[in-house]
């Protein structure tokens, strides 16, 4: 069973890997749009901002296994098939990115209102606020969020291999359970643990460094500089 295992476990990982891109990508635009659209942001836009939030929310309530026959024709449409790893990215990363999304929004609401207001007060306009404040000062949230979202996808791709998509999670349904192999079960449960802590552990570390370093280095020192004199200006 070794190389049907090595296998499986590539498969996996292939399908998160990809899966995981797609939602950064989408995702992440998306989550930001969230809060500048939001009351009070830079590109305020009250009715956007609830279309947007409300595909976000349905998308997110839908449970993956109704996702993935829902999005069926789509995901033939896109790769020619319903079955296989390369299927199985299509709906695992339709269902990450909303998730992603609202994790991204999270962690820009984080951000000190007052860097943002230095940076309109030097003239930078919202792409400039986006790319030197938002985006780095919630660097370490969003690499939490990343690793939130890879331990989400890996029990995601688990559920797909009972419709065909490979993986640990197809070796555990064919091979444990219907043939009632509970060690072989057992043993890629185990591997799925070991994989998911390893993730998370790399996670918290980059995000803990991050983190450390974000009060030392970078743009943003200067930033709440100016923000101090800024706001020493406005009480003088």
């Amino acid at each position: 069973m070794r190389p049907l295992l090595e296998q499986a476990c590539w498969d996996t990982l292939y399908m998160v890997g990809w899966s995981t891109v797609i939602a950064v990508v989408g995702g992440l635009p998306l989550g930001i749009l969230l809060v500048l659209t939001d009351k009070g942001g830079l590109l305020q836009n009250v009715l956007a901002n609830k279309v947007i939030g409300q595909i976000v929310n349905v998308a997110r309530s839908m449970p993956f296994i109704i996702l993935m026959v829902a999005l069926m024709s789509f995901t033939r449409w896109v790769t020619g098939t319903t079955i296989g790893r390369e299927a199985a990215i299509v709906p695992l990363a339709i269902g990450a990115i909303p998730f992603f999304a609202r994790l991204v929004e999270t962690a820009v609401r984080e951000v000190d209102a007052g860097l943002v207001e230095a940076v309109q007060s030097m003239g930078g306009n919202t792409w400039t606020v986006v790319r030197k404040v938002l985006v780095p000062e919630s660097l370490p949230s969003l690499i939490a969020g990343t690793t939130t979202t890879i331990v989400a996808l890996i029990g995601y791709s688990a559920m797909a291999g009972t419709v065909g998509a490979g993986g640990l999670g197809d070796i555990a349904i064919r091979y444990g359970y219907q043939r009632f192999d509970t060690e072989l079960m057992w043993l890629t449960v185990a591997i799925l643990a070991v994989v998911i802590s390893l993730i998370q552990f790399a996670g918290d570390y980059a995000a803990r460094s991050l983190h450390r370093r974000g009060g030392r280095s970078g743009p943003a020192p200067k930033l709440r500089l100016l923000k101090a004199s800024t706001a020493t200006g406005k009480t003088a």
